[in-house]
């Protein structure tokens, strides 16, 4: 059926506006004041935003790690990010040395069939470069549509790439037309200061941050910027927590090299004194980067307002703090590494950023949705409020107050990393190509009515601003 929304502010990366958007057969087929069509539903959107649909960069859902499966797979992770006003994720494809790309890739295709509830990509992550993975490439990108590769400069003997497979990806990914992702931590560093500490008796959950100080996530970022600008290629470093890493992103912009970086929304409201917590509370916030001492919040916010950072992602990767980040009880590296996140990376952003005048409403879409479009292949079919878009459409009460909590969450996760965490603004009703996921606060979507999006090649242009994937 066709829907007429009417009387709602619309805000894009770019302007806010008072009009009507008529949805048809999933696009939106018309924007103007005043809209009449005898055969639509009348959406009425009176005192509300009517903003993109979220895109969430960065998640990990059914991904195996440490012993024990994430407990959100693609159906909660999915629906709790609808909840949340997020309308497409690209979660991260795991891979194995010496197994064929495609297999991984399958894997992934299978956790996700029939149970995502919104649309949905994948990242793919390179552990090894040699001559059967560059000739896997080219297919990855045509036929899976994957235009994005992640690479670990951390988690030593798990998921590290050394730094040649990581130049050598640069360089693939500068000629075939990818972009390089990369969480920027020295793991060699860290892996000798992790072995001290337990030699040393230290096995509480403060240890993990204590084990993984800023400036070696600073140093991981300022090297792998380099080896960017060396390669003429373009990096995208996820989940940027400090200022050290901040800084060096900004110096490498600065100078022309094509670096972009996400932050998270753990970052932005929580800090190091929640690992403090007694009984061995303080598991809940073990993920990688740790939480920081806060005021590294106001570095963060500052980057994000002058457009040194550019997205957030959630970095959504829950395990229950019982049965799961308990197997670190007596040793704070068998903690299971993530938080339960993606519900509430919109609402966080906008109250403690647009409703607090950190960053503008513009900024707020651009953050949550515009500029991930972008970069990673989706623009303009997501990411923007525009005629001949997808129909991913968040109608966002900025005046609704509520406090996050496991109790009213979606997810499948026994916690909350935001609890207690009072918000302004809450998503009303969210449609994907037109089709109601929320309504009116209730789930009225369907599991597995999510697609797989192929997503186009990253394409530079003279400016950074002006980062469009070609299609």
């Amino acid at each position: 059926m066709k829907k007429i929304i009417k009387n709602g502010t619309i805000v894009t990366a770019s302007d806010t506006f008072q009009a009507d958007i008529l949805i048809e057969e999933g696009k939106i087929a018309l924007i103007g004041r005043n809209l009449q069509d005898t055969g639509a539903e009348i959406i009425n959107a009176a005192g509300l935003y009517v903003f993109p649909g979220g895109i969430d960069p960065h998640t990990h859902l059914d991904m195996p790690f440490g012993g024990t499966v994430t407990k959100d797979d693609f159906e909660s992770g999915t629906i709790a990010a609808a909840f949340g006003g997020t309308t497409t994720i690209i979660d991260f494809c795991l891979t194995s040395k010496g197994r064929p790309l495609q297999e991984s890739i399958d894997e992934w295709h299978q956790k996700s069939k029939d149970k995502a509830a919104i649309d949905y990509s994948f990242h793919l992550m390179i552990g090894e470069i040699n001559d059967k993975v560059l000739a896997e490439l080219p297919k990855v990108i045509d036929s899976e549509g994957i235009t994005s590769f992640k690479v670990f400069m951390a988690y030593k003997n798990v998921f590290q790439a050394d730094d040649e497979t990581l130049f050598k990806t640069l360089v693939a990914a500068r000629d075939l037309g990818a972009l390089v992702m990369v969480h920027a931590e020295n793991g060699d560093v860290i892996d000798y200061l992790t072995k001290k500490a337990l030699e040393e008796g230290h096995t509480e959950p403060i240890y993990h941050a204590l084990t993984r100080p800023p400036e070696l996530e600073g140093e991981a970022t300022g090297r792998a910027a380099e080896l960017t600008g060396l390669a003429g290629s373009q990096l995208y470093v996820v989940h940027v927590s400090c200022a050290e890493a901040a800084e060096k992103i900004a110096a490498a912009r600065s100078r022309g090299i094509d670096v972009w970086g996400e932050t998270c929304p753990q970052y932005l409201v929580l800090d190091q004194t929640s690992l403090e917590k007694p009984e061995f509370e303080g598991a809940k916030y073990v993920w990688s980067p740790p939480l920081r001492e806060k005021w590294n919040q106001d570095t963060l916010w500052n980057a994000l307002k002058s457009g040194q950072l550019q997205t957030i992602g959630s970095d959504q990767c829950s395990f229950d703090f019982k049965g799961q980040k308990d197997l670190g009880r007596e040793d704070f590296t068998k903690i299971p590494n993530g938080g339960p996140t993606i519900e509430d990376r919109f609402s966080i952003l906008f109250s403690e950023g647009a409703a607090k005048g950190r960053i503008t409403l513009n900024q707020f879409v651009d953050i949550t949705s515009t500029r991930a479009a972008k970069l990673f292949g989706l623009y303009p079919q997501k990411g923007t409020i525009a005629v001949g878009s997808d129909a991913d459409i968040v109608l966002f009460d900025p005046e609704k107050e509520r406090t996050i909590s496991a109790g009213t969450h979606h997810l499948a996760v026994d916690y909350s990393a935001f609890e207690g965490l009072s918000v302004k603004g809450e998503p009303v009703t969210v449609l994907v190509r037109g089709e109601y996921v929320i309504k009116d606060r209730q789930f009225t979507g369907k599991a597995g009515s999510g697609q797989y999006l192929k997503r186009a090649k990253y394409f530079k242009h003279k400016t950074h601003n002006n980062v469009i994937p070609a299609y």
